[in-house]
């Protein structure tokens, strides 16, 4: 199945994941203007009124580059939406990107058949984001236009099977759009995820060494320096299984190979017992890939370097070839 027409603009098959906190206007503008799709989640627009605010100037500055460079228009953008019970702002965040006709619409920890047909409406597509593919038949069961896997070694929640198996298991049954994610931050990667039977790759941890990126200077410098084993899964943090820095767990008194057993809300860490640590803020969300990651850098510059290892790796893989 060709993937829908609002892809046709991409220039290279990525989409830039909402990273929770570290997504926002001037690094989804960039990613877009790159020729990737950009995309945020809308809980991080605070106060709910912010949202409006913010898919305003989106929508605004992403005309304007098109009538400027007709030769090279943006890529399409996309707004994460929790769609779990405890997000109290749900129906109003969908109104708003009612009213600025988002394009994407990616859903997470759920799925609603009310909300999909909601964005259909308005001429938008969904994306579901899942770890295996119990759930992914569920999301299209319920409307989802496309899948996301979420494979081991991803940023954040993520889930613990092979992309291989993930995918592949997906594909036997559903031959819609399909964006892989899981430890890719390389031109290389994108073309594996290809390969093995994703349309797009979903590349998110990387993005948060980029200058347009809202993260701390600290946090950007532990994903340049990270590597694969810098990563540490665990529950403790939201009661949902994730992969994060270990520097900023050791920076929060914590010891990462001996992670006690609880809820990080009802615990005090640090020297002394006192100091508050709050996941995201505190402890830092990474996928396994990081290790490409070599500087912080504009968005642009980035996606530059993907297209061009991209290219390489078609090359090469075609002089492997046996004909």
């Amino acid at each position: 199945m060709a993937l829908p027409a609002i892809f046709d603009r991409l220039r290279l098959p990525v989409i830039g994941s909402p990273l929770f906190i570290v997504s926002g206007p001037d690094l989804v503008i960039a990613q877009c203007k790159a020729g990737i799709v950009g995309s945020f989640p809308a809980l991080n627009a605070r106060p709910q009124t912010l949202l409006d605010e913010w898919l305003h100037r989106i929508t605004e500055e992403l005309a304007a580059w098109d009538r400027e460079n007709p030769d090279h228009p943006s890529a399409p953008f996309a707004v994460n939406q929790i769609v779990h019970r405890s997000n109290d702002r749900l129906e109003a965040d969908i109104a708003t990107c009612e009213k600025w006709k988002v394009p994407i619409t990616i859903t997470s920890l759920g799925a609603r058949e009310e909300l999909n047909q909601a964005v259909h409406n308005w001429g938008g597509i969904t994306l579901h984001d899942v770890i295996d593919d119990r759930f992914a038949r569920k999301a299209v069961e319920k409307g989802a236009d496309g899948l996301i896997p979420v494979a081991a070694g991803a940023g954040g929640h993520a889930g613990t099977q092979s992309p291989f198996a993930l995918v592949q298991e997906i594909r036997e049954w559903f031959d819609g759009p399909v964006a892989l994610s899981g430890a890719i931050a390389h031109g290389r990667s994108i073309l594996a995820a290809q390969a093995c039977g994703a349309d797009l790759a979903y590349i998110g941890s990387a993005f948060i060494a980029c200058a347009e990126a809202n993260a701390d200077a600290g946090y950007k410098a532990g994903i340049v320096e990270g590597r694969a084993a810098d990563i540490v899964y665990s529950d403790l943090f939201t009661g949902v299984h994730g992969n994060y820095l270990r520097g900023s767990i050791v920076n929060a008194g914590l010891d990462p190979d001996a992670l006690p057993k609880g809820d990080l809300k009802t615990m005090n860490f640090g020297s002394g017992g006192n100091t508050k640590v709050k996941a995201w803020k505190d402890i830092w969300g990474s996928g396994q890939g990081i290790g490409s990651v070599r500087a912080v850098r504009p968005a642009a510059d980035f996606v530059a370097e993907l297209t061009d290892q991209y290219r390489e790796a078609w090359r090469e893989l075609q002089g492997k070839v046996i004909g």
